[in-house]
């Protein structure tokens, strides 16, 4: 019992880092069956597409469907259109949250598809097929070489015995392609390094304020679930009843559509404010109706951190 409460606690405390593990290693291996089981080089002028489609177009579906499966995407987004806020999202300082906001849902959406491309490089396969149906590749090694022509380069990747005859070329595409896929992945690590030393730098908290912050989030969204799942069983099980029993239904409290949109947009850190959530916001501003309620927050950078452990506790 002991040790599959440490592994709880170990998997709450690194949650995060996990996900982003769990993500790559399903990437990294079904691009290794994609290479292996589906990706057959044409071996023509098509070489370039069809080298590049398959190196950037599951890239590009990886990088949409993290937006799709990114929480904090539709809780942005969801009546953003609607008429009666739109006076509200036409300010600039909305704008700016908002790309604010995207920045980070990008980099949480990109680990897959970069994973996609930095192992796809690495293999080599589909970047040797696009290479070797490029006019460039054959102005490079076929122009003073009377040994190799455009339609040898086409051949390659599907002849073993032109490859091997080709050798040099096989062998400066891998290297090629290889040197791109580590480049990529050093990038990857030193940019991803830096913005988190940056806006840990930068954090309006302290750390022990900021890991009692994550505590409170992940409680907060769990007792929330908790909540709604026992109020929307009650309201259903009274409208229910009065149905099939054709009698008058009971008073019953239920929040607002304002009370809703209060609660549910994101929520901006203010240094002058001891609230970690809209939420805690709300409560303690007579249900939102305080002037302070309205007043935008300053401190954004520190919501990303918390906002993490929120959006892995539920799908709220």
């Amino acid at each position: 019992m002991d040790r599959l409460q440490k592994a709880v606690d170990f998997y709450i405390r690194y949650q995060t880092t996990l996900g982003f593990s769990i993500v790559s290693l399903v990437t990294a291996a079904s691009e290794r069956i994609f290479s292996s089981m589906v990706f057959k080089c044409p071996c023509n002028s098509e070489n370039l597409v069809y080298g590049y489609s398959f190196l950037l177009a599951p890239a590009f579906v990886l990088l949409l469907l993290g937006y799709m499966m990114n929480t904090r995407t539709w809780r942005l987004f969801t009546g953003m259109c609607s008429l009666e806020k739109y006076p509200q999202y036409c300010s600039w300082r909305t704008w700016a949250h908002v790309c604010q906001l995207l920045v980070p849902m990008t980099a949480k959406a990109s680990v897959a598809p970069l994973t996609w491309i930095a192992v796809a490089l690495l293999g080599a396969n589909f970047y040797e097929c696009a290479a070797s149906g490029s006019n460039m590749t054959a102005h490079l090694f076929c122009k003073n070489n009377t040994n190799y022509s455009q339609e040898q380069l086409y051949k390659m990747p599907c002849d073993e015995e032109l490859s091997a005859a080709m050798s040099s070329v096989c062998l400066s595409f891998h290297a090629q392609s290889q040197l791109i896929g580590w480049f990529l992945i050093a990038s990857i690590m030193t940019v991803a390094l830096i913005s988190t030393c940056v806006t840990h730098c930068f954090s309006p908290v302290s750390y022990l304020q900021f890991k009692f912050w994550k505590i409170y989030s992940r409680k907060e969204h769990k007792l929330f679930e908790i909540k709604a799942k026992e109020h929307a069983t009650k309201l259903a099980e009274r409208n229910t009843n009065c149905f099939f029993e054709a009698t008058d239904p009971a008073p019953f409290c239920t929040p607002s559509n304002k009370d809703w949109q209060k609660v549910s947009v994101s929520y901006t850190f203010n240094s002058q404010e001891q609230y970690y959530s809209m939420l805690h916001k709300y409560v303690n501003t007579d249900r939102g109706n305080d002037a302070e309620f309205k007043e935008e927050g300053r401190d954004l950078n520190v919501f990303e951190f918390v906002d993490e452990a929120q959006a892995s506790v539920s799908g709220l």
